[in-house]
């Protein structure tokens, strides 16, 4: 097993928040997926954790130390966990991580993960505090 530092795990951090499969129109010239379609479901299900966190809208303001570890290739199924790690006022960073499942086999790869830094808006797209977890 590698360290956290290297890259994989033997398990996915956090909860499953996005599952999709990749499809040939996602490749690049060598038959890999973009790794910027990587980034937008992993971007995706950041938004979905803090729009359910925050309780409502929120933005993109960061992305920290994503380092692609693995290739996706067409066939695998893409899953997103999220994990918040910290909220301050209006702002929180959650870790996503993407792992593949192969296609046609059970192995299960972690592929990529990173940090996304997400801040609450009001509905005119200023920044409101997270609202504090209740009991």
């Amino acid at each position: 097993m590698t360290s956290a530092a290297d890259g994989p795990e033997d398990a996915p951090r956090g909860m499953l928040t996005v599952r999709t499969i990749a499809m040939p129109g996602d490749t690049n010239a060598n038959g890999d997926i973009f790794g910027g379609w990587v980034m937008s479901r992993m971007d995706q299900a950041g938004g979905i954790a803090g729009v359910d966190r925050a309780q409502g809208r929120v933005v993109t303001i960061a992305v920290d130390a994503m380092t692609f570890f693995r290739p996706v290739k067409v066939g695998d199924v893409l899953s997103v966990y999220t994990e918040i790690e910290t909220i301050g006022r209006t702002s929180m960073k959650i870790h996503v991580e993407a792992w593949a499942k192969r296609f046609r086999t059970t192995l299960h790869e972690k592929v990529t993960d990173a940090t996304f830094t997400f801040v609450a808006i009001d509905e005119e797209g200023r920044p409101r505090p997270v609202p504090k977890l209740e009991g």
